[in-house]
């Protein structure tokens, strides 16, 4: 089998100097913005724990969004293979990370609801979280546990 590589580039502008630059930790702001192409920017800024901002997504924010979004796109890739039919998709993702020595992520847990077209195989609709799983790429990235904890029920109109 053919492996196809994928490349991807973005920039990301710090906007955050007041004038001296970062000569004293709280002298700068944290504020960044993130683009590639004709995309639209994203505000970004570190987590206000770090002195950020609360109003910007922070790379903690866009991690947790990111392995959310993949396993979306996955999924309802698959449901469409097999003749399921989604409706309504809303992940409210949780992500968890330690400070220490060495800060990281401990674990991500999708938290997936899901209404499908009355009549679709609900159970066959739950196992497909687990092919997703399988299959997405940023899950497939990170050294931590991601999980997913899905709800699935019937669309009440067809």
């Amino acid at each position: 089998m053919t492996q196809r590589e994928h490349h991807y580039q973005v920039n990301v502008k710090w906007t955050g100097n007041k004038g001296s630059g970062t000569e004293s930790y709280k002298k700068y702001d944290r504020n960044y913005e993130i683009s590639a192409g004709e995309k639209a920017i994203i505000s970004g800024s570190s987590d206000p724990a770090f002195l950020g901002d609360a109003r910007c997504w922070n790379p903690e924010d866009l991690l947790v969004a990111s392995a959310s979004a993949c396993h979306k796109l996955w999924y309802l890739h698959l449901c469409s293979e097999v003749g399921i039919s989604v409706y309504t998709y809303l992940d409210r993702a949780e992500g968890t990370m330690r400070e220490g020595e060495k800060g990281c992520f401990t674990s991500i847990v999708l938290k997936p609801e899901i209404t499908i077209r009355p009549g679709d195989n609900i159970n066959h609709a739950m196992e497909l979280h687990h092919r997703a799983h399988e299959l997405c790429f940023i899950a497939n990235s990170l050294n931590f546990p991601v999980t997913c904890q899905p709800i699935i029920k019937y669309s009440e109109t067809d």
